[in-house]
């Protein structure tokens, strides 16, 4: 097993050697707006996972999918010629769910803010269905059947 920290920087490596290719263009032109997101590798360094987003269409997402999993045998050499390891890491690209997640709690928290509104709205004109202060208040300092009326009419110990 590898140091953590030696498979954190062979994992940085890869990500700016597959990024920067993806940059340059591959000769494949169902490949998209396509961004590396991470990049973990597992601790023996035998396997890169390698998350990315695409810009666009679900169907320009599995086109560019389908362009990245043909590729990957030429990302790998490119890696390998790039990283200073023993052996090359198989790669796999992983569409990242994270735009997706996102865009879902957005749209949870403007829901929660909308309901936060009407709330708001209703309560412009409530009143308390009771006494605006339920608890009892003993008027002359003295106390009652269940107990002292302050703290102060309390026995010290």
């Amino acid at each position: 097993m590898a140091d953590p920290q030696r498979a954190r920087k062979m994992a940085d490596r890869i990500k700016e050697v597959v990024a920067r290719r993806l940059d340059k263009g591959l000769r494949d032109p169902r490949l998209g707006f396509v961004t590396i997101t991470d990049v973990r590798v597992t601790g023996d360094l035998q396997h890169a996972s390698i998350f990315y987003t695409v810009y666009g269409s679900d169907e320009e997402r599995a086109d560019s999918a389908a362009a990245l999993k043909a590729a990957t045998g030429m990302l790998r050499t490119e890696v390998g010629k790039n990283i200073t390891a023993r052996l090359t890491p198989s790669l796999e690209f992983i569409a990242d769910a994270l735009p997706d997640t996102s865009a879902h709690l957005e749209d949870l928290l403007a829901q929660a803010q909308m309901r936060d509104l009407q709330v708001k709205q209703v309560a412009v004109g409530a009143t308390y269905a009771g006494d605006a202060d339920p608890y009892k208040h003993d008027e002359d300092g003295e106390a009652d059947e269940d107990g002292p009326a302050s703290s102060s009419d309390a026995p010290r110990a």
